[in-house]
């Protein structure tokens, strides 16, 4: 979607339509040169146009439903045959701006080009701003002797009929091919800020708001579960044992069950615990770079029309938030270490190199991948330098400022004491791991529609822009997470078995594995012109890479939610 931009041999001229406009002929098609387009036809390679800034856009309709595409395919398949489009009917709509020597008027920029300039005393000829572009892929057959003396942008000697619904010229090897186009301008009433209205029109709002109606149900049921956990469960006990006095203590202690006997085991340090707070600091800089990084999208401020904002945007919040990776990680290590200082600078540097190393370690891969195929897609060699450099250069220091802030702040005190000797955890009937494993189809049936959409903008070429559901459905989705996490912590508590951390963090991080499967379906069903295991590889190289950034900020949302119930739970409870 036009990540190099070339100048292309159209040529047009501000409201002069033309039309039989003859572009070139190519060569003759050699073995190779036929085999090649043959393959880019089934590949559904696609052709994309800027103009301006704007992208061409092909209205289809389909029983009756209109479809806006971004650029046109190389050409079809039908009945066996294989064609190419070789003439194009471009329409250009313009609007004329209401003030005469515009260029003091409006700002800089690409726009300029749009205006004249007025000279020195003002002009009376009227600007005009190119506000839609749209283009429609013809099949044509042009006579081969017609074009033998024609240089580019020559008239075409007959008449061309473009009709959408018909193909005529198959391509064939050893002939060549002949382009031509043709260009109108239209006067139109959309003004300069609109334009871009048509690429963004919501489609399918109303399963948008089906799919946030979906969520807020589970959210709903899991917050009426949360609630019965802490008004008649938890507010019951402590009532009770606020109202015994010291006489009916020995009572009392008969009567503890569930997660009171677990009360001397609950605060025990996990087993690996750097790492649980090297992937909980790093799940904080993901979750906060997606929310602050939808949250300026949805409020309008990274626009599809400023090329390359989102991805830079990420970036940069990403690289800022490693600050709050280093703090989280630090005081969670010294939290778990009873704050205890050693240690504090190895959890920082380490936070500041896990996912970023492992998604190196991917895109690097995929790069060696696309170099030996040749693609234009491969991040050249001085991207790769740069991108070291904002690591190594602002992310890891940033990331060992925050450790260092993190081994100051005050480690958060345990409210109960710890056993020397770890308790037994009774056998279960089922397997923890199994409950943890099913807890993660719950966030995911909360944004498995709005992914549907993401995907199609990632894969499709489509123009993504719903960036206001996408906000509500994170959201939504950081709710349900906490949600799910907390029930499943009080169910383990319930059953006696006090290793809760990364059981916590697993409940809502595996919510990755679900959306790891559902690319691999969407590869099979969705994209089925992909061929060749190149084009797999890559697809679920960068779907891995993405699940993996999902399952760091989800689990890191479900073990706070459960650190702070189990930290609230036990804070409450007058038990020495």
């Amino acid at each position: 979607m036009g990540d190099r931009i070339e100048n292309s041999p159209y040529r047009f001229k501000m409201c002069t339509n033309e039309t039989l406009i003859f572009l070139c002929q190519s060569g003759k098609l050699s073995a190779d040169e036929f085999k090649l387009l043959k393959e880019r036809i089934d590949e559904m390679y696609q052709v994309n146009l800027i103009l301006d800034n704007l992208p061409a856009i092909r209205y289809t309709v389909k029983e009756g439903f209109v479809s806006r595409w971004t650029g046109y395919p190389i050409g079809v398949k039908f009945q066996d045959m294989y064609y190419v489009f070789n003439h194009l009917k471009f329409k250009v709509l313009v609007h004329k701006y209401e003030e005469t020597n515009v260029v003091r008027v409006m700002g800089t920029g690409d726009a300029v080009d749009v205006f004249p300039s007025g000279g020195k005393g003002g002009s009376d000829v009227p600007g005009y701003m190119v506000v839609g572009f749209d283009v429609i892929p013809c099949s044509v057959m042009h006579n081969g002797n017609l074009v033998k003396d024609l240089k580019m942008y020559d008239k075409y000697p007959s008449e061309i009929k473009c009709d959408t619904t018909t193909v005529t010229v198959p391509i064939k090897e050893g002939e060549p091919i002949v382009f031509t186009y043709e260009v109108a301008f239209e006067e139109s009433d959309i003004k300069w800020p609109s334009r871009w209205d048509a690429y963004l029109k919501m489609e399918g709002s109303k399963v948008h708001w089906f799919s946030i109606l979906n969520s807020l149900m589970v959210i709903t049921f899991l917050a009426g579960i949360v609630l019965v956990i802490f008004l008649r469960t938890v507010r019951r006990d402590l009532t009770r044992y606020e109202e015994l006095d010291k006489e009916a203590q020995p009572q009392l202690n008969e009567e503890l069950s569930g997660w009171k006997l677990v009360v001397g085991d609950v605060f025990r340090a996990p087993s690996h615990p750097a790492l649980l707070c090297i992937m909980v600091g790093d799940g904080v800089q993901i979750l906060g770079m997606g929310v602050v990084t939808i949250l300026f999208a949805a409020l309008g401020f990274m626009s599809p029309a400023s090329r390359g904002t989102l991805i830079t945007g990420m970036l940069f919040f990403y690289m800022i938030l490693g600050i709050a990776a280093g703090y989280v990680a630090v005081r969670l290590w010294r939290t778990i270490g009873c704050g205890d200082h050693k240690g504090w600078a190895s959890v920082a540097w380490k936070a500041a190199c896990f996912f970023p190393g492992i998604a190196f370690l991917i895109l690097t891969i995929l790069n060696f991948l696309l170099w030996g195929s040749h693609s234009t897609g491969a991040i050249p060699f001085s991207l790769f330098v740069i991108l070291l450099l904002l690591w190594f250069c602002i992310s890891v220091p940033l990331t060992l400022v925050g450790g260092y802030f993190g081994a100051k702040a005050p480690h958060i005190e345990y409210p109960v004491r710890t056993n020397q000797i770890p308790r037994e955890i009774p056998a279960q009937k089922y397997p923890s791991w199994l409950l943890v494993l099913g807890a993660g189809t719950l966030p995911f049936g909360t944004l498995f529609i709005e992914l549907f959409f993401i995907m199609s903008s990632i894969w499709m070429g489509r123009v993504y822009y719903v960036f206001g559901f996408l906000l509500i459905v994170m959201v939504l989705l950081v709710v349900v997470c906490a949600e799910v996490s907390l029930v499943l912590t009080y169910m383990h508590l319930c059953v006696e078995d006090w290793k809760w951390w990364w059981k916590s963090f697993f409940a809502s991080g595996s919510v990755a594995i679900y959306i790891f499967l559902y690319s691999v379906n969407y590869l099979i069903f969705d994209l089925k012109s992909l061929s060749g295991p190149v084009s797999a590889t890559l697809y679920l190289g960068y779907s891995l890479f993405m699940v993996l950034a999902i399952m760091l900020a989800t689990g890191t949302i479900g073990f706070l939610s459960s650190f702070w119930f189990v930290h609230y739970l036990f804070s409450s409870v007058k038990l020495d």
